[in-house]
């Protein structure tokens, strides 16, 4: 059962929900898709939905909350435009549960299925003009994404301005190649292979950037394998060269994607994973200080946080009998948002809760005080996940992941390692 379309009402269950890229997606190959603010959604590889469905609770908290299945079909227009449209799963309309769907209208720009052709709802005040235009741009768009991404492999690492008309996170759709090339080729699959199917079943998952004005977002490939148990021999040679000439084969970490706002010079830097695999030791820990330095001051505040969660990770992954995460990743998620500044020598009542290691290098004498659960860290990708408890897998692995854990506690060593040379 799929509880996405929850907040619509039963009778409009036969709506789908034009599905946009998602901007903050830094690594894998994968196409991840704004479902609405709070979803996202992602091709279903049965193995991973498996994942979700036998979850140990004691995991929870460490990965994205699974939020159930929709149906995604695509529709191609005269001038070669494609969509995704996602609907409920037949007969899901019987069982609708709540979801927060609020923004799905008109802002997402409802359809309706009929005659196996999109059509917009009259009352939906998007006009057909409208939606020729956008599909125009996004066709123009895409010849320009063909050449960009060539560039981005070449550069590695980007710097974007964002504009500063509107908000940061307004600004960021904009700024994000990696996104839109993962959007525009899981368009073209779904293309070729329309004269044989044309649905298909995504699962949705909590959209663990929503709570965050200026996502900072840092993919860490974990373990020091990646193949998994059913891998080709060639994909599995070609795995085994990666994890050998990256960082993984060393301490079983190497940088997947990162997404980081510069406060100093209002840009966005992103670094892909062609990038990550170069890294030596030496370099990974380069970029993870790069990930924490806001182009102004280094986020020391957050260190104590990150450190905390790894930790406890690495205490529930030693404790998860035959679990192996195979070419698994470790998202670290915070605000890149400037905090207000108060002086030190304000009224005691706005210093009261102020942390000594929260102080801006270039401020001088003052701080900022940091939020609450500034600091997010999730296990994602999970296609490759065995365990012994999935049955059908022919080979068992027992005790714990030592690949992955390996690579947990050499990467909150390192982190401490910044932390302890860059205390005050």
């Amino acid at each position: 059962m799929s509880p996405a379309f929850g907040a619509m009402e039963v009778e409009h269950y036969s709506k789908g929900v034009l599905l946009e890229p998602f901007v903050h997606q830094v690594g894998g190959h994968s196409c991840v898709l704004r479902f609405n603010d709070k979803t996202i959604c992602k091709p279903l590889i049965q193995r991973e939905h498996q994942f979700y469905e036998t979850l140990p609770t004691e995991m929870r908290k460490f990965t994205p909350q699974y939020e159930g299945v929709v149906s995604v079909s695509f529709e191609e227009d005269e001038d070669g435009n494609l969509c995704l449209i996602a609907y409920p799963l037949n007969g899901d309309h019987d069982n609708l549960e709540n979801l927060d769907n609020s923004d799905c209208e008109p802002k997402s720009k409802l359809l309706r299925w009929a005659n196996k052709k999109t059509v917009l709802l009259e009352n939906e005040k998007i006009s057909k003009e409208w939606v020729r235009q956008h599909r125009k741009e996004e066709k123009i768009k895409s010849h320009k994404l063909e050449e960009e991404f060539e560039w981005l492999k070449k550069s590695e690492v980007l710097y974007y301005a964002v504009e500063k008309k509107g908000s940061v996170s307004s600004q960021l759709k904009q700024h994000n190649p990696w996104s839109m090339k993962c959007h525009q080729q899981q368009l073209q699959r779904m293309k070729e292979n329309a004269k044989h199917r044309n649905q298909y079943k995504f699962i949705l998952l909590e959209n663990l950037t929503s709570r965050y004005e200026v996502p900072c977002v840092l993919d860490l490939k974990m373990g020091t394998r990646q193949h998994g148990d059913d891998a080709s021999e060639e994909k599995k040679a070609n795995q085994i060269r990666k994890c050998q000439q990256s960082t993984s084969a060393i301490i079983g970490v190497r940088v997947c994607g990162m997404q980081v706002y510069q406060a100093g010079t209002g840009q966005l830097m992103f670094m892909n994973k062609y990038h990550g695999r170069k890294l030596s030791v030496q370099g990974f820990k380069e970029a993870l200080y790069q990930f924490f330095h806001n182009g102004k001051y280094l986020r020391r505040e957050l260190f104590e946080s990150v450190i905390k969660k790894l930790t406890e990770l690495k205490s529930v992954l030693e404790k998860q009998e035959s679990y192996r995460f195979y070419s698994s990743s470790l998202l670290i998620i915070y605000d890149g948002k400037e905090r207000p500044e108060v002086a030190v020598d304000s009224d005691p009542e706005d210093l009261e809760d102020l942390s000594e290691e929260s102080s801006d290098e270039s401020a001088g004498a003052y701080a900022y005080k940091p939020t609450a659960s500034t600091v997010d860290v999730r296990m994602i990708d999970f296609a490759h996940t065995t365990c012994k408890y999935y049955g059908e897998d022919s080979v068992v692995h027992e005790g714990q992941d030592t690949g992955y854990v390996f690579g947990l506690q050499n990467l909150i060593d390192i982190i401490k390692e910044i932390r302890d040379e860059n205390s005050e």
